[in-house]
């Protein structure tokens, strides 16, 4: 089983991008490009037929476009699907629809950006070879074919109300927390999913998930349109207070400073740190090493290390931190190793991070 490829089937109207992917995919050890598709149509014929592990998928097609197609092949044929887009907040629908993951496309004018959008590509596309795949399932609809055993896990997608009714937190708790959140692969929805659960007066919450630059001012405005407290990007000196989530830009390296009494965001551009920027060891450190007053540290579903070894950090240094459990994660990777190292005090399912959470704060 070690020596198995992982199929991939790439969708993509252009031929000449298409030829890049392909070329590209078929020269990774570990991948076989097993066919192409030129829209959704060709892919919703080609997909039963050839029974991929991972699809690649051109956001902005013609006709039936990506998010239409997701909903309509992933009932049946929850196959893991990497999305290819330019900077278009589509993607989110999309991520919404059941993707797993996304790669923006590369710059052809900018230096090394095609070949930074190869690197990133290979990396997801075995990501999502392991992932679980997300679907909102349609009210009455019957339940996804088993696809005679080829199918992945799949994890139903959260649809809980926008808020819990919790009771009120005291002023103090809220001037006396700092909550720390990171994710990876699926992180777009589970993060969604714990923040719309919250009420507006929570303590400050600083958030680092895996994205390009770019991408993480449109999450931050998704996300702001749809919770109660406030979300945006974060800027270098941003106070952070309660009622408010900040978001690590893309591209940059996010850290919580202390100043006197507040405390406010450090962001600059850096070298990856565990593979990226921004990294979530990077934010949970900086946590761990200048927050004095209470802290709760969130790991959640994504591929690899990141954010593990500044969980324990933060761990050791008084925090209260929870894990994403294995079930309702897409890929159990970063919060299990957080885990296996003894940085969790307690795991719990997407579902239920945001009760955990207040529980806590109610203590």
């Amino acid at each position: 089983m070690q020596n198995k490829k992982i199929r991939v089937l790439t969708v993509d109207d252009s031929s000449l991008f298409r030829q890049m992917i392909i070329q590209h995919l078929s020269s990774q050890p570990g991948i076989e490009v097993i066919g192409y598709a030129i829209n959704a149509f060709d892919a919703k014929r080609k997909i039963p037929q050839l029974k991929p592990d991972v699809v690649t998928l051109d956001v902005e097609m013609p006709g039936l476009n990506g998010i239409e197609f997701l909903k309509q092949l992933l009932p049946t044929h929850p196959v893991p699907v990497v999305l290819v887009s330019s900077l278009n907040l589509s993607v989110f629908d999309a991520l919404s629809a059941g993707a797993v993951d996304f790669v923006r496309k590369p710059d052809m004018t900018v230096a090394n950006s095609k070949e930074a959008f190869f690197a990133t590509l290979t990396m997801k596309v075995k990501a999502a070879s392991i992932s679980k795949v997300r679907m909102t399932k349609p009210a009455g609809s019957a339940s996804p074919a088993s696809n005679q055993g080829q199918s992945p896990q799949t994890v139903q997608a959260q649809t809980a109300p926008k808020a819990m009714p919790f009771p009120p937190l005291s002023r103090n708790v809220l001037d006396s927390t700092i909550i720390a959140i990171g994710a990876s692969t699926g992180g777009t929805e589970a993060t969604l999913a714990v923040l719309q659960k919250l009420p507006a007066n929570i303590p400050g919450i600083v958030i680092t998930q895996h994205m390009p630059e770019g991408f993480t001012e449109m999450y931050a405005q998704r996300l702001n349109r749809i919770c109660n407290m406030e979300v945006r990007e974060a800027k270098n000196g941003d106070i952070i207070h309660p009622g408010l989530a900040l978001i690590a830009p893309g591209g940059k390296q996010m850290e919580v400073v202390r100043n006197g009494r507040t405390y406010s965001i450090s962001c600059h551009p850096g070298a990856k740190v565990s593979g990226h920027a921004p990294s979530v060891d990077v934010l949970f450190s900086s946590v761990a090493k200048n927050v004095t007053i209470n802290k709760v540290g969130i790991i959640m579903t994504g591929m690899g290390r990141d954010g593990a070894d500044g969980l324990l950090k933060m761990r050791q240094s008084g925090a209260f931190t929870i894990g994403q459990d294995k079930e309702s994660c897409v890929v159990y990777g970063m919060p299990m190793v957080a885990y296996n190292i003894g940085a969790v005090c307690t795991q719990a399912s997407c579902e239920n991070i945001s009760s955990v959470l207040m529980n806590h704060l109610k203590k």
